[in-house]
């Protein structure tokens, strides 16, 4: 019997461990999911537990409720992979997988310790993120009670997972702290390593005011080199300071640290992978989906979500002998959640930046591209349900993985 061995059952393991179960004769095949967590996490929904849109039941479920039942799933964490020699050894008394066919979906994962001073004394006290479960639950309780004062959003550097949630962040700050009648007490500033918040032309050019009409301070092509806890500031590598009296973190990410014992990956752990195949550079045997990879496409579900039918149609014909199909095309589809029930849609892939129009069908949207709208909002908040019910299971999802120019303005 054979195996195919998937490691990760985050968004795009769970989605191939779906898939896969539906190509592969059970008699002939074994699919094992091995992921550490027996918890899966809606991570869009980390942006809503601060203020309070969401609770913390409303983004976790059983991993094992997602996971069909022709597919094994082992808890444990993962001591080393050994692409060599085609086998995966587990921390759990060092259990050996020997594998055919590997589908690497290890995700990425904060690394504040990157950042000097950043997990000082000021950590969970008034520095947080909101990027995993238990800083997003610890800033919800931290800004129920907030005064107010200089709040400073920081982006350490790219590339970090959904990149337009900092953006999200301020915007349902600005709502909030509004809604709470204390926005006159609450400075907002965004601090990014980018040139600006919108850095391609077309969105530059049609969002790039918006933070000044929420009053939010940009402070662009920020590298910050520590922090300094005792006196509440961030520096960068040029000289400037930023003060703080709450500092929202959003630090380096990075692919695991499994990849970087098996010396399979980058140097932030992300595995060198073919931006169209998604097959692993150095081995025949091995995909990669989701995070883990250094593909130059948008750390987010969606591109899951894009990538994994095609992972499967080269993964059935890996197995199969035949040559592979180059048809991933980087195509990133986000909601931006903008506040007081409004968002904003972009649709892009590696060659077409986000353009105005309407989504998916032209005149009819109803979505809006480029443009806030409280049917963006909706859809948003929609998302949640089509995750955990359509997503997560390989359903029919009515977006296409290739991005269609339908609907779009030049």
């Amino acid at each position: 019997m054979k195996t195919l061995l998937i490691l990760g059952g985050g968004t795009g393991g769970t989605i191939i461990a779906n898939k896969m179960v539906k190509q592969l004769d059970a008699a002939a095949w074994k699919i094992i999911v091995v992921d550490k967590q027996e918890t899966h996490y809606y991570q869009p929904g980390y942006l809503f537990i601060p203020f309070g849109i969401y609770q913390g039941k409303d983004v976790i479920q059983p991993l094992r409720k997602y996971l069909p039942s022709g597919v094994t799933l082992i808890n444990s964490d993962i001591e080393k992979i050994e692409p060599s020699l085609n086998k995966v050894i587990l921390t759990s008394n060092q259990q050996e997988i020997p594998y055919d066919y590997l589908v690497i979906a290890t995700g990425s994962h904060l690394a504040p310790e990157e950042t000097p001073g950043l997990l000082g004394d000021g950590w969970h006290k008034n520095i947080f993120d909101f990027y995993t479960y238990e800083g997003a639950m610890a800033l919800h309780d931290f800004l129920s009670n907030w005064k107010g004062g200089r709040m400073v959003i920081n982006i350490a550097e790219m590339p970090i997972k959904c990149p337009v949630a900092p953006l999200e962040f301020a915007f349902l700050a600005d709502w909030y702290f509004h809604k709470r009648g204390m926005r006159d007490k609450v400075q907002l500033i965004y601090s990014t390593p980018l040139p600006g918040a919108f850095t391609k032309p077309r969105s530059a050019a049609l969002l790039g005011d918006i933070l000044l009409k929420k009053n939010i301070k940009i402070e662009p092509d920020f590298a910050i080199s520590e922090v300094d806890s005792l006196k509440n500031t961030i520096s960068s590598y040029d000289g400037r300071e930023i003060s703080y009296d709450l500092l929202i973190t959003i630090p380096v990410n990075k692919g695991a640290e499994v990849i970087e014992r098996s010396g399979m990956g980058d140097e932030l752990n992300f595995v060198p992978t073919d931006k169209h195949t998604l097959r692993a550079q150095k081995w025949e045997n091995v995909f990669v989906i989701g995070d883990a990879a250094n593909v130059p496409a948008s750390k987010a579900g969606s591109v899951a979500h894009f990538m994994a039918d095609v992972l499967v149609d080269n993964l059935l014909l890996q197995m199969k002998g035949h040559p592979l199909e180059p048809k991933f095309d980087g195509h990133a589809n986000c909601y931006i959640e903008s506040g007081f029930n409004k968002g904003i849609l972009i649709d892009f892939n590696y060659d077409v930046e986000p353009l105005p129009g309407e989504f998916p069908l032209p005149i009819l949207g109803p979505f809006s591209l480029l443009k806030e709208s409280y049917i963006n909002h909706m859809g948003k908040l929609s998302f949640r349900w089509m995750y955990w019910n359509l997503l997560l299971k390989g359903r029919f999802m009515p977006v296409t993985n290739h991005m269609s120019m339908l609907g779009k303005r030049k």
